[in-house]
């Protein structure tokens, strides 16, 4: 190590600056080893991926070899009412659920946030059904609350009201599933729940000697500092709900009724898939999704800089 020697008298020779060394390949072995069981999962997706849009513009029935047909399955999907049916349904199922989940989440997680007893119980309750809303006992249970003789018509009726089937009338079908999907916001409430408390109490403390009140103090604090956790929660939600298959499916016995009203996107495909042997225009349908997401993910972020507050 070479040495940098002051000429002034009682001065002790000081170190030159030594040079960072790069480091050695020998310390990123155990990284990459611990990244092998990924890299190998990775090639049991990345085939069927390129598979899948090779067969996208083939027509491909699992019973013949596929044959190349070019844009026809994509030309086909928007000549089909059936497949604008269920982009609809999910595009009311996305974007009236997602809100309306979000709001009840971060209001939730305000509420357990001003210091609750018992907040770990609280939290668990309410975390419980974002864990089951997906699965197909809960959409069963949740067909028995809403039919025609289920729980809701029968509180209903102590007040003297008729209530409709729920479940089998066009007209209430999806908004049963949209209930279903705001009672299921117990992940995105944990998730608002840790970004409160990372909020310094001095700035709410602040603005309240300034005169400011909850609602001033909600919208000038609360959310701009709680934006970035918005957000996240907000993409989440959003690649969540186009993919919605298991409540569509389960509510309708696998056909999208009544009258398509729950035929999501998802269940068509597999309908058209698995159903009727249409793989090659399941796979066009299955890349249109990954279109619509990608393009509703990118203005998301696009929009993110207008309203999204990071620290830096």
């Amino acid at each position: 190590m070479s040495t940098v020697v002051d000429e002034r008298p009682g001065l002790a020779p000081v170190p030159a600056p030594q040079r960072r060394r790069r480091p050695r390949p020998r310390r990123d072995r155990a990284g990459y080893l611990f990244l092998l069981p990924w890299f190998a999962g990775m090639l049991f997706t990345v085939i069927p991926f390129f598979a899948s849009l090779y067969l996208a513009f083939t027509d491909y029935n699992l019973l013949n070899p596929p044959a190349w047909i070019g844009l026809d399955n994509f030309t086909e999907m928007f000549r089909d009412p059936v497949w604008r049916q269920s982009l609809k349904v999910t595009f009311v199922y996305t974007f009236v659920s997602v809100p309306l989940s979000l709001a009840a989440a971060l209001g939730v997680a305000m509420l357990l946030n001003r210091g609750v007893r018992g907040l770990p119980l609280y939290r668990a309750v309410f975390y419980l059904p974002s864990l089951l809303g997906g699965s197909v006992a809960v959409v069963l249970l949740w067909k028995y609350v809403f039919g025609l003789n289920g729980i809701v018509n029968a509180f209903l009726g102590w007040f003297g009201i008729d209530g409709p089937g729920w479940t089998s009338d066009p007209d209430f079908a999806l908004v049963t599933l949209i209930v279903l999907h705001v009672w299921t916001f117990g992940s995105p409430m944990v998730i608002f729940l840790a970004g409160l408390r990372q909020i310094p109490a001095m700035y709410y403390e602040a603005a309240a000697m300034d005169g400011a009140g909850r609602w001033r103090r909600f919208r000038s604090i609360t959310l701009p500092l709680l934006s970035p956790i918005v957000f996240f929660n907000l993409i989440q939600s959003l690649i969540s709900s186009f993919q919605t298959f298991t409540q569509g499916y389960v509510m309708s016995g696998g056909a999208g009724g009544p009258a398509n009203s729950t035929m999501f996107y998802n269940l068509y495909l597999y309908q058209q898939g698995f159903g009727q042997f249409h793989m090659g225009y399941a796979s066009a349908m299955a890349w249109m999704l990954l279109v619509i997401i990608a393009a509703f993910t990118g203005l998301n972020f696009l929009m993110a800089r207008f309203w999204v507050h990071y620290d830096n």
